[in-house]
């Protein structure tokens, strides 16, 4: 078993395609941006990636962009001088010379300020950094894996994000989809989570109703695998060696299946044209999965082959 097969768990053919893209992309230097929903495994994959590359000897540094105070980022992605600003007591290397030789994982990058924004580019650019307060700038050896859970294109449109950063980022560009996409996988990860978590915690495994596990994968997960696994950790502290009504569920995932039975098209008086109505969900189905007929397929209930006739019948691109 490999380095992504241990870490990243998952059966679904668009979890498969982002996975193999990054087995192939390990393997070089090149610039990668992973892209996705909060909580679907993008710093997951970035270690996995670090991992099997040939830096795999050296650091893995994690940075949070978001979390970073803009008036010490600078300083703390590239380091400072003794006395270059005040509470310089002493000279710093910076997080990314700290990457020396290994890998540089930039976690929300789309929070970067502006001015940040334009001095990691040039990094990016020719592999330098100048600390704060120094007049000459150092060569690094570091491989950079950039995520974020925003449409940067459309934040270079808008002028948050710098467009020429974007496109140095956007070298490789990986998509996890999230949890409610990746069909087949809940049943999976939930029972993964639940081995792991009870030999952690010398636990007896919980056992799940039927019902249970129903409405566990009609839920939409809008915390994708993290919220999963923090579900599976809990189930395993407070039901450990015993079944799992659905009662025994957080109110969320309870009141989410009961919207799902008892949702309903109710057929207006005037009444429709079907044709029309079938037309608009397909165009709104390839809207939603950016494109994606096999995810779109899946939203309407249809096989592939079943919505490629739909697209061809209707003329829809």
């Amino acid at each position: 078993m490999n380095v992504f097969e241990s870490s990243l768990l998952g059966e679904s053919p668009e979890f498969l395609a982002a996975v193999r893209s990054a087995q192939v992309a390990a393997a070089t230097d090149v610039t990668v941006l992973l892209l996705g929903e909060s909580g679907t495994g993008k710093e997951v994959l970035a270690h996995a990636m670090h991992d099997s590359s040939r830096r795999a000897d050296g650091p893995f540094v994690a940075i949070n962009c978001a979390a970073l105070p803009e008036a010490l980022a600078e300083s703390e992605l590239f380091g400072h001088a003794k006395g270059a600003f005040t509470g310089a007591v002493s000279a710093a290397p910076g997080r990314i010379r700290a990457a020396e030789g290994g890998t540089l994982f930039l976690d929300e990058v789309g929070e970067l300020p502006l001015a940040i924004q334009a001095k990691l580019l040039r990094f990016l650019e020719t592999g330098e950094v100048q600390p704060v307060g120094e007049s000459f700038s150092r060569r690094v050896d570091v491989r950079v894996i950039a995520a974020t859970h925003r449409d940067l294109h459309q934040e270079a449109q808008a002028g948050r994000f710098r467009s020429d950063l974007y496109y140095r980022l956007n070298v490789i560009p990986l998509e996890l989809p999230p949890l409610r996409e990746r069909t087949g996988d809940i049943p999976l990860l939930l029972s993964a989570f639940t081995t792991r978590l009870t030999r952690q915690h010398g636990l007896e495994r919980p056992l799940y109703q039927a019902a249970t596990l129903a409405l566990l994968e009609r839920y939409p997960w809008p915390g994708n695998v993290r919220e999963l696994r923090n579900l599976c950790e809990r189930m395993v502290i407070l039901f450990a060696g015993r079944r799992v009504a659905p009662e025994n569920l957080p109110y969320e995932i309870r009141a989410e299946g009961r919207a799902t039975a008892d949702a309903h098209f109710v057929l207006p008086s005037s009444g429709i044209c079907l044709e029309e109505l079938e037309q608009t969900m397909i165009r709104q189905a390839l809207e939603r999965t950016h494109g994606n007929r096999s995810r779109a397929a899946r939203l309407l209930g249809l096989t592939r082959d079943t919505l490629l006739y739909r697209l061809k019948k209707y003329a829809i691109g």
